[in-house]
């Protein structure tokens, strides 16, 4: 953790690489089964997702037990708080609905802008460009 950390800001999970590997991923997918599978294999520090609604069975944050289970951070920010699909609306706008027990570990929790979650976490007063 800190200033070393790497933001990643994808509209997409699917962007992650291994590569990506510690990173803090703030993404605009929704944070279901699949979603999960490909942060699993990338592993990043923290994984940002969009709650879509949370779904039927909380599909929308399947991927919060997923990660937790594999000893990964994963937080969702509500629907009502950014545009799916949207990571820099997810980082600028969105609003921490849900944080799985690592992720609170971490200091992230439900009511946090995301934003200041992600500052927070870098260690940053100003969030840097993401690499490419």
């Amino acid at each position: 953790m800190g200033p070393a950390t790497v933001l990643r800001v994808i509209d997409s999970v699917t962007e992650l690489r291994p590569s990506d590997r510690g990173c803090v991923a703030v993404t605009g997918s929704h944070g279901g089964v699949s979603a999960a599978r490909h942060a699993l294999a990338a592993r990043p520090l923290l994984s940002v997702f969009n709650d879509a609604g949370v779904g039927r069975e909380a599909a929308g944050i399947a991927a919060l037990a997923l990660l937790q289970d594999a000893g990964l951070a994963c937080c969702a920010v509500s629907h009502a708080s950014a545009r799916i699909g949207d990571a820099r609306s997810t980082l600028d706008d969105g609003v921490i609905g849900h944080a799985n027990d690592a992720a609170a570990a971490l200091g992230v929790a439900a009511g946090q802008r995301c934003r200041d979650a992600v500052s927070r976490l870098l260690g940053a007063t100003s969030l840097p460009e993401e690499r490419a």
